[in-house]
């Protein structure tokens, strides 16, 4: 069971110089050839996808250094404490980032997988994609069988109702529309609460907020089972463009890998899981994924 350990192992596993407590193992394999075999003869596949992706979009990730919106960072302002402090410029912050989602494109790493889920659907089989990312460039690229474990800037829930719905209005309402730029020297709109986004359920109004995780927040339970189900019957994972550091998604593909499943790391550079693996393929995703996922010499069409 891998849900069930997240709460009280991730500060753990964080914690131990050598991640998961497992003994170094051999150079994980580059050979793509070997690889596609394996993939050739999945039945089940787990894609798990982070900011490494979206990134070759151009999507800013406000992390590291220069990983500013105005003069703070994101985890200064995704939190429910910060929304409830000052919900007119949190509320900028995801305007911002909503406005720019909308000028960037799906990669051909996102395309990769999409393009994979569809073909291999056909055969019978089950890609999917269980990603960190809450731009929806998957499913602008096409995949259907998405797990958004951190939720999308194309959702809203209501503080007063629950009601969650997608959004997709630009702007997302009238007194955001020119607001969000992210330069140091911009000053606060401060937008009265009552003209932020509000809820459209009858009798309700309430005050809208993004539907992404912020900081200090649960994960959703049932997108949580869910993908437990998935890599606890998978046969083969990929780990595509994360970092493999923040929890509890760090933690999926290692344990997948520990019961004997084959796991493939796609990054830029090492991560502190890679040695868990069976193979790892270095370079940008888009241009090792579509190699990687195109159609199987013994793939039956």
């Amino acid at each position: 069971m891998i849900v069930g350990q997240f709460t009280c192992r991730a500060f753990a596993y964080a914690l131990l110089k050598k991640p998961w407590g497992i003994p170094d193992m051999a150079r994980p394999s580059s050979d793509l050839a070997a690889f596609r075999e394996i993939f050739s003869r999945a039945k089940n596949i787990a894609i798990i996808t982070g900011a490494g992706v979206s990134a070759e979009s151009g999507v800013p990730t406000f992390r590291g250094a220069g990983g500013y919106w105005r003069k703070w960072q994101a985890q200064e302002l995704a939190t429910p404490e910060a929304f409830s402090r000052n919900p007119s410029r949190v509320w900028e912050f995801y305007h911002y980032r909503r406005e720019v989602m909308l000028t960037k494109e799906p990669n051909p790493a996102h395309l990769a997988v999409a393009q994979c889920e569809e073909r291999l659907g056909r055969q019978g089989r089950e890609v999917t994609v269980i990603t960190q990312n809450i731009d929806e460039l998957h499913r602008r690229a096409g995949s259907k069988n998405i797990l958004e474990i951190h939720g999308s800037l194309f959702k809203t829930r209501c503080m007063t109702c629950g009601h969650e719905a997608a959004n997709h209005k630009s702007p997302i309402c009238t007194a955001l529309e020119g607001k969000g730029a992210p330069d140091p020297n911009t000053d606060d709109a401060r937008i009265p609460v009552q003209h932020l986004p509000r809820c459209e359920q009858t009798d309700c109004h309430g005050l809208l907020r993004p539907a992404v995780v912020w900081f200090g927040e649960t994960l959703d339970s049932d997108i949580l089972t869910c993908a437990e189900k998935v890599l606890d019957s998978c046969d083969l994972c990929l780990v595509v463009g994360t970092s493999s550091v923040v929890y509890p998604a760090a933690m999926f593909a290692p344990q997948v890998a520990a019961r004997g499943v084959p796991v493939a790391e796609f990054n830029m550079e090492d991560t502190p899981a890679t040695m868990r693996f069976q193979f790892h393929f270095q370079g940008p995703c888009g241009s090792t994924l579509p190699p990687a996922l195109a159609p199987h010499d013994a793939e039956q069409n």
